[in-house]
């Protein structure tokens, strides 16, 4: 007989259990950090030590150039929903972020707000100007380069700042970003001295790019940027510097010049052509290409892409 009466709360039992597993994971979702950042290199290294605590979203796509990025109303809705927001900073991204942070009526992400993190204090920062820097000048950031991040280096310093901010904004996960930072860390240690060992037979070699995005990465594996294909940064080329860059190349034997994506590859081509260069479309950011999703598939790459021109060009 009380069997008979028992059977009724098996059902109920059964749905709380249904009940119980299909909300439990959306309880563990509601527990994570909105993060926004303004590239796919800073969204990289936060999915690195956020782990599965963070969603993550960047407002510029990998194939973008960061200084132009159409400000979309999409954007700030993403941007009102935002725990934190990640900026390169050195005025990268003036041209836009100010204004969508400013309209999204976000107050926890605004400038100085806890919400608010510059990757770029945990960077070391190359080409800062000594003198008054002029619009003369091209779009010179007077902060210095804000291509930081393709130092691998500076990555592991802006992913150990991220940890460390994401901990301050979740205590009790704080544990957890510091053992992701220090699998990052590991992973990227083993992943620096190969890519070291790669890139060794090739110290010295002189390049030129189109724009000045490199100098971090020629830095770190020791390449030396004789010119650039824009005679002031922002500014497009010119035949009087196109025929001078020429020379130059002939003169330095220089026979690689590197190309972002976002640029157009006529006057290149033709650099190539006059000097026997190989032209080469190089990735400085993630998600450049399809298959390039994390910081350390974007080194691959651009490595892998380096060795090919340089042994073709001997």
């Amino acid at each position: 007989m009380k069997a008979a009466q028992n059977r009724p709360l098996l059902p109920a039992i059964l749905l709380g259990l249904t009940l119980w597993a299909v909300l439990l994971p959306v309880a563990a979702e509601g527990k994570k950090l909105n993060v926004v950042t303004s590239t796919t290199d800073m969204a990289a290294l936060t999915q690195e030590v956020g782990g599965d605590k963070v969603n993550v979203e960047s407002i510029a796509k990998g194939y973008q150039d960061p200084h132009f990025v159409e400000a979309k109303p999409s954007f700030l809705l993403k941007l009102r929903q935002a725990d934190l927001l990640i900026s390169v900073g050195l005025q990268l991204e003036i041209g836009w972020l100010p204004p969508l942070i400013t309209q999204c009526g976000n107050p926890k992400i605004q400038v100085g707000a806890p919400g608010y993190l510059d990757a770029s204090q945990f960077a070391e920062i190359l080409e800062i100007p000594t003198g008054t820097v002029t619009r003369a000048m091209g779009d010179v950031h007077p902060l210095g380069n804000p291509h930081y991040w393709l130092d691998p280096d500076n990555g592991r310093r802006i992913a150990r700042g991220i940890s460390e901010k994401l901990g301050e904004m979740d205590p009790g996960d704080s544990g957890y970003f510091q053992q992701q930072f220090q699998d990052f860390d590991k992973r990227l240690t083993a992943a620096e001295q190969k890519w070291d060992q790669e890139m060794q037979p090739y110290h010295g070699r002189k390049v030129v790019t189109y724009h000045r995005s490199f100098p971090n990465f020629a830095k770190h594996f020791n390449l030396d940027v004789i010119g650039y294909v824009e005679p002031r940064p922002g500014i497009p080329p010119t035949p009087s510097h196109t025929l001078e860059l020429i020379q130059l190349m002939k003169r330095e034997n220089c026979k690689v010049v590197l190309v972002e994506p976002y640029f157009d590859l006529k006057t290149p081509q033709s650099i190539g052509q006059a000097t026997g260069a190989q032209v080469i479309v190089y990735l400085p950011s993630v998600g450049g290409e399809k298959q390039v999703t994390n910081y350390f598939q974007l080194f691959d790459y651009d490595i892998a892409l380096l060795i090919k021109a340089f042994n073709a060009t001997k």
